[in-house]
């Protein structure tokens, strides 16, 4: 959680952005800070809200958030629910501000907001075992035009978003942190995670990366990214979208019911969904577990290079599933 004094200048960074934006604010409220310092706009006029997105400083490039925007207004074109874009007065999509009571800027831009609540929220809550089936499979589905839009999409000119590779994922320096090396692992802990970075980047080395199971993906498929609103699924946030497997977009959300009493049935349906838009070779279902032990590694990672999250609950449980699924591995 933001502490008093950094919400308070996140908060005034965030007026300040809304002055390059043609949205007249009622009220402004945060609703999260993760990667990003997000907020809700409600205007004076009326009507629905918009999100107001503060970018990690560093993060992302202009151009890697153009082309975000880009992609995500492609994929608005094939029928999947996501966020629109709102122009600055400018004719940007994105304003440069200054974060009061520091030396750092951060990119700024504005969505329409979504009705609903995180899928993750809806599943804690809900214990009709067949509704919560349905809404893995109807995810399946969107997952799957997903990836069927990206595989099939010409790239456009001067389109910049990174690549989720072997060595992005498991290299010497990570995108998300060298997790072998978080504090709270023992020495013990962390020799094992070496060996598991080892063996993970064999077994992509093994699966290879190619157009039918290697494109552009969202990368940040958890629940909370994901939203219900009583009928049918949103997708949000692609601060992470990447030239990666499919795989691992299936295991970034396979991963987080994990420790869920169904999980057999919701992973069923997600992959009855993806399967009936798009096809998977048996060796692509059989790499969703080692996605998934990939994905629990990138989170402790995540953890790792953000002091600011120590001490969550959230944390504890995946680094127990991780180094658990580990020895159980035998790596």
């Amino acid at each position: 959680m933001l502490n008093v004094d950094i919400e308070e200048r996140y908060t005034e960074a965030a007026w300040a952005a809304l002055d390059y934006f043609p949205i007249k604010a009622e009220s402004l409220g945060l609703v999260s800070h993760s990667e990003n310092v997000t907020f809700r706009v409600s205007p004076r006029s009326g009507g629905l809200d918009y999100v107001l997105r503060l970018h990690r400083p560093g993060y992302c490039s202009i151009e890697e958030l153009e082309s975000e925007r880009v992609w995500v207004s492609a994929l608005k074109e094939t029928g999947v629910t996501v966020q629109e874009s709102v122009e600055t007065l400018e004719g940007g999509h994105f304003a440069l501000v200054d974060i009061p009571g520091s030396n750092e800027q951060c990119y700024v831009g504005m969505t329409t907001w979504h009705e609903g609540e995180p899928l993750r929220d809806y599943l804690v809550t809900c214990s009709d075992g067949v509704k919560r089936a349905q809404l893995l499979r109807r995810f399946g589905e969107i997952a799957a035009a997903f990836h069927n839009q990206s595989t099939g999409w010409s790239v456009p000119s001067g389109f910049v978003r990174r690549r989720l590779d072997q060595d992005a994922l498991l290299g010497e320096a990570p995108f998300w942190g060298r997790f072998w090396e978080h504090p709270e692992l023992t020495a013990e802990e962390q020799s094992l995670l070496r060996r598991a970075k080892e063996w993970g980047r064999d077994v992509l080395s093994d699966y290879g990366d190619k157009h039918d199971n290697f494109s552009l993906i969202h990368a940040d498929f958890t629940p909370d990214n994901i939203i219900y609103d009583g009928n049918n699924l949103a997708i949000i946030d692609f601060d992470d979208a990447a030239f990666g497997w499919h795989a691992y977009d299936l295991a970034s959300v396979l991963v987080e019911c994990q420790f869920d009493d169904d999980y057999a049935a919701l992973e069923a349906a997600l992959l009855e969904g993806y399967r009936t838009h798009r096809s998977m070779e048996p060796r692509d279902i059989d790499m969703l577990p080692s996605f998934k032990l990939i994905r629990g590694m990138a989170i402790i990672g995540w953890f790792y290079q953000r002091p600011e999250h120590a001490g969550s609950a959230y944390f504890e449980r995946f680094k127990t599933w991780v180094l658990d699924a580990c020895v159980r591995r035998r790596i």
